[in-house]
């Protein structure tokens, strides 16, 4: 959890973000981005979402070290999943591209009974969703679509949106999430008063 609080202290400052105000922008208590930011706290999958939403950047930016340049390989396996269902479906972020739009891509497995809502991302975050096994039931914005094996879906995700295991046989799915362009950064005021002394 050292990279989440560095990688949070570090966005919320480049933003110029109080505590305060990073908790009304996320709905994350300020008691939680406290401990969260000294070390001591477990954030869930929904709370990382809600930080990064928060602060304009894919949640990689908050769990993962910089990448390496060149090629890097991932292995499902070697990494933690962000989510556990309740019985044992677990969600993994394999990867997010860099550059100004970035792209993630997901790893879901879920279970029969097993379901994860999402909360409306900021407007242009577009998901694609590709069903690999089983039917993975996908929610937008209050209308269920029943995705079998090899459906493929594409919707924004500016609305609430939810996937859920369909059926009795367990199903999984590869999504991407297309972020939008992060705005930049407020200027700095020491740096426009110094080039004024100039």
């Amino acid at each position: 959890m050292r990279t989440v609080a560095r990688s949070v202290r570090a966005a919320r400052a480049r933003l110029g973000l109080s505590l305060d105000r990073l908790a009304q922008r996320s709905g994350v208590s300020k008691g939680a981005l406290v401990a969260l930011e000294n070390g001591t706290g477990n954030p869930n999958l929904t709370t990382l979402v809600r930080l990064a939403d928060a602060l304009a950047v894919p949640v990689s930016a908050l769990v993962e070290s910089a990448p390496s340049a060149g090629v890097h390989v991932v292995r499902a396996d070697e990494i933690d999943p962000l989510w556990r269902g309740a019985s044992d479906g677990t969600v993994r972020l394999l990867f997010t591209t860099p550059g100004p739009a970035p792209l993630e891509l997901w790893d879901w497995r879920m279970r029969p009974g097993e379901h994860h809502r999402s909360a409306p991302h900021p407007a242009g975050t577009h998901e694609t969703l590709t069903v690999t096994a089983g039917t993975t039931a996908l929610t937008v914005d209050g209308t269920e679509y029943a995705l079998p094996e090899g459906a493929s879906a594409h919707y924004a995700a500016d609305v609430a949106h939810g996937y859920a295991c369909a059926g009795d046989e367990p199903c999984a799915f590869l999504m991407t999430v297309h972020l939008p362009a992060a705005p930049a950064a407020p200027p700095d005021p020491r740096q426009h008063h110094h080039q004024g002394e100039q």
